[in-house]
C-alpha cells in the first residue's frame, strides 16, 4: 500500500509567528523570561526546531499571578454583565473561526497531526466549545432553599448560593 502526502503551504502569519522568539504574556505585555533563557520547541513530524520559547521561572510565575490577580480585582471582566461576557466569548469563537486555517496549521505544527485533521476537527471543536460556554455565561446561577429555624417557628427564611469567580490560579499545562 502506498500513501501520498500533500504539503499545505504555510500561511504567512503562521510563518511569521513561528519565526520569532516566543515571549510570555504577563500583565498585557509580551515579555522575555526573567532569566532571558529560551528553549526550543520541535516540529514532531520532522524534528526540526519550530521556535524558541521563553523559559519561564518561578519569579515569572509569581509575576504572572500578581498581574492576573491585579486584573481580576481591578479589571473590567468582573464588572461585566453575564450577557456581555457571553458576547465576548462568542466573539472569541468568531475570531478563531475567521483564522481557522492559521490555527489548524499551528496545531498541526505543534503536535504533528495532519493539518486536515486539525482543520476538520480540532479547531472547529474549539470554536463550538467557546460558543457553548458563551451560552452558559447567563445560565450559571445558585439555589434558593427555604429553611426553618427552631427558635422562630413562624418565620420564613431563605438560604441561597451565589456563584462567584474563585480568583487567580497558576497552572502548568502542555
Amino acid at each position: 500500500m502506498t500513501t501520498s502526502t500533500i504539503e499545505t503551504p504555510m500561511h504567512e502569519q503562521v510563518r511569521t509567528f513561528v519565526g520569532a522568539p516566543r515571549k510570555m504574556l504577563i500583565g498585557g505585555q509580551w515579555v522575555a523570561a526573567s532569566s532571558d533563557k529560551t528553549f526550543p520547541t520541535y516540529n514532531p513530524a520532522t524534528g526540526d526546531v519550530l521556535a524558541h520559547v521563553a523559559e519561564g521561572t518561578k519569579p515569572d510565575v509569581d509575576r504572572a499571578v500578581s498581574a492576573a490577580h491585579k486584573a481580576f480585582e481591578n479589571g473590567p471582566w468582573r464588572k461585566l454583565k453575564a450577557s456581555e461576557r457571553g458576547r465576548l466569548i462568542w466573539k472569541l469563537a468568531d475570531l478563531l473561526e475567521s483564522h481557522l486555517e492559521e490555527f489548524a496549521q499551528l496545531e498541526s505544527l505543534d503536535n504533528g497531526k495532519p493539518v486536515g485533521v486539525a482543520r476538520a476537527a480540532d479547531v472547529p471543536l474549539a470554536i463550538d466549545l467557546f460558543r457553548y460556554m458563551a451560552g452558559w455565561a447567563t445560565k450559571i446561577e445558585g439555589n434558593t432553599i427555604p429553611i426553618s429555624v427552631p427558635y422562630t417557628p413562624d418565620a420564613q427564611y431563605l438560604a441561597y448560593t451565589l456563584r462567584e469567580p474563585v480568583g487567580v490560579v497558576a497552572q502548568i499545562i502542555p
